[in-house]
């Protein structure tokens, strides 16, 4: 019989626990919100910065104007300053719908932890982790 291994991912460790094992204490849980809080961080800057970039370059507006517009387009309020060249309206159209992928994402990575954990209890409760198949 093959046994099929499970990829590591790509730090090299699995970033969750499997069906199988326990819950993790509650200060590991709470090390890895962090560590996906950070991680969600650094996708907000990341996105943030490129959308700053972009209105001060094809826009051309003040890095102050560039980063309302580019902070209220990745929230999903809309732009706030009016583009009149070609490539800023470019630029806009693509960075809107970077944007709206980038926010979800960015709020799947904040609750991966949690949802997962949630989870996790419920197959547990079910019987699926360890112990076998006893209701608890």
């Amino acid at each position: 019989m093959v046994q099929v291994t499970r990829p590591a991912s790509l730090f090299g460790r699995r970033p969750f626990e499997r069906r199988h094992e326990p819950l993790l204490p509650p200060g590991k849980f709470a090390h890895r919100v962090a560590r996906s809080a950070c991680f969600a961080g650094l996708l907000v800057v990341g996105s943030l910065g490129l959308g700053v970039l972009g209105y001060h370059v094809w826009c051309g507006l003040a890095w102050l104007d560039a980063l309302v517009n580019a902070s209220m387009i990745l929230t999903g309020m809309g732009p706030v300053d009016s583009i009149t060249s070609v490539a800023g309206k470019l630029f806009e159209s693509f960075y809107a719908l970077f944007s709206g992928v980038a926010f979800l994402s960015i709020v799947a990575v904040l609750l991966a932890p949690v949802a997962h954990r949630f989870l996790h209890r419920f197959h547990l409760e079910l019987g699926d982790g360890p112990g076998g198949g006893k209701p608890r």
